[in-house]
């Protein structure tokens, strides 16, 4: 028999061997998980505080962009450090715990985005029944499943993954824990518990695609019904921007976790990773606050406010 060890501690790979671009690489990605940061703490703060935005729609906005920030913090600020102090190990119980944040806050994601894609179909179809199918308690009902849906979902999948066995190689070649890249160092010769988990999340996936991809169906087809060309324009506005943002996700998400590994990983691996990690995060503030009148006006009267307050003192 061979004698084999197994793995204590992963070591994640970055995006060059040479200090001073590793030290280059994690400023760059440090004033993006800034920026990605504090823009979605900017949407948080007028949701909460301008009442004009009370309403179902901001209400999961609201929590899209706290997943946002929960699920950026987890590998980027590790990442920062790693590069600075030149130590990018990781020990499976920590490896183990970034890999259930980020497909906790991931599923997450999905979910509360198939929900505004429920309330988008709700207020464009049945406009009149629209405050008794989105009231608070049924939006608040619909964001705890989600929240709690994506823990379960990140606890299946996590077990599932660290349940198999690492022994020998014990570099990751990404800069934080996924599961693509962990199977690749398995010496587990049956990947059944992995593979079931993967069966639950792409059965998650393509039934929120599917509620999503219907509910647009039914919301296209009642658009364009409308006579005016101004009417439907502003009923495209309330849409278009969260089509945009599942797209993204779900797009780089695919290239992510159903592209096929390999055992020898190339840039573009990581690449996409960069992109599935950062884009939507950054995105969605971007995408709702630039072509939204009402968070541009929110964001207007919060600035007066703080000018008056300030001149005040």
């Amino acid at each position: 028999m061979t004698n084999v060890t197994a793995v204590t501690r992963f070591i994640l790979m970055g995006f060059s061997d040479t200090p001073e671009l590793q030290i280059l690489c994690g400023v760059f990605f440090l004033m993006m998980y800034m920026e990605t940061v504090v823009s979605n703490l900017i949407i948080i703060t007028l949701i909460t505080l301008d009442l004009k935005l009370q309403t179902p729609m901001y209400f999961f906005l609201k929590h899209l962009s706290l997943l946002d920030v929960f699920f950026v913090s987890v590998p980027i600020p590790n990442f920062f450090v790693n590069s600075l102090t030149h130590n990018s190990s990781i020990s499976v119980l920590a490896c183990a715990f970034q890999v259930f944040l980020m497909t906790s806050f991931s599923a997450g994601d999905v979910f509360v985005l198939t929900a505004m894609s429920y309330d988008r179909y709700v207020a464009i179809c049945c406009p009149l029944h629209y405050e008794a199918m989105m009231s608070n308690p049924i939006c608040v009902l619909m964001v705890s499943m989600s929240w709690a849906s994506g823990v379960l979902f990140g606890a299946i999948y996590t077990s599932g993954t660290f349940f198999m066995p690492f022994c020998g190689s014990n570099v990751i070649p990404q800069f934080f824990c996924n599961v693509p890249s962990l199977l690749r160092i398995s010496c587990s010769e049956t990947f059944v518990v992995i593979y079931t988990s993967l069966g639950i999340g792409v059965c998650m996936g393509v039934s929120c695609f599917i509620c999503v991809v219907i509910s647009y169906f039914y919301i296209f087809s009642t658009v364009l019904k409308i006579p005016t060309i101004k009417g439907q324009s502003k009923a495209f506005a309330t849409c278009l921007p969260h089509l945009t943002v599942f797209t993204v996700f779900i797009v780089t998400a695919c290239f992510v976790y159903l592209k096929p590994f390999s055992n020898n990983p190339s840039i573009s691996d990581k690449l996409f990773s960069v992109l599935y990690t950062l884009l939507p995060p950054a995105l969605n503030p971007l995408i709702y606050s630039l072509r939204n009148t009402d968070v541009k006006s929110a964001l207007r009267r919060l600035q007066q406010n703080l000018c008056l307050r300030c001149l005040l003192i």
